[in-house]
């Protein structure tokens, strides 16, 4: 008798698979993980092997998702790129770029922000004018991210 599988959370992550980010009918399994400790899953549907932090701002970083917060927290309280490089040891061109990709995934950490890490609605908004200040040149998709979430703006 074989064991039934146990429920797996994540959807697929390949834009040509029939199954790209839908719930009902994936099969996915798990297949190891990488040198990251990540977890590596595997479509069964389109054969391709994808990370499950892909599609987020934790994608193809160094830096463990502990770090990420504390940066986060840090820019909060309203420290600058060099004081944060300081505090935790981290160059600032990755603070940098940590910053373009919190923008363009702002949508998802605002709400993971306000429901995981209870932070309020304005201290949120003070994370976001930061960004946006610290950041001069950011990517139209980091601008877009960054409209949907700032209070008083709409996305075009």
């Amino acid at each position: 008798m074989v064991r039934p599988r146990g429920k797996i959370d994540v959807v697929c992550q390949n834009i040509k698979c029939r199954y790209y980010l839908k719930e009902t009918g994936k099969d996915i399994i798990k297949s190891g993980k990488y040198r990251t400790g990540h977890q590596r899953y595997y479509c069964h549907h389109c054969q391709t092997y994808f990370m499950e932090t892909k599609g987020t701002p934790l994608y193809r970083k160094q830096l463990s998702e502990r770090e990420i917060i504390l940066i986060c927290k840090l820019l909060v309280e309203k420290n600058g790129i060099r004081s944060i490089e300081r505090i935790t040891g981290h160059h600032r061109d990755t603070i940098g770029r940590l910053l373009e990709d919190l923008a363009e995934h702002a949508q998802k950490m605002n709400d993971y922000l306000i429901h995981d890490l209870d932070l309020a609605q304005y201290e949120c908004d003070e994370l976001w004018s930061t960004v946006k200040k610290n950041r001069k040149r950011l990517s139209t998709t980091a601008q877009l991210g960054l409209k949907k979430v700032m209070p008083g703006s709409t996305p075009v």
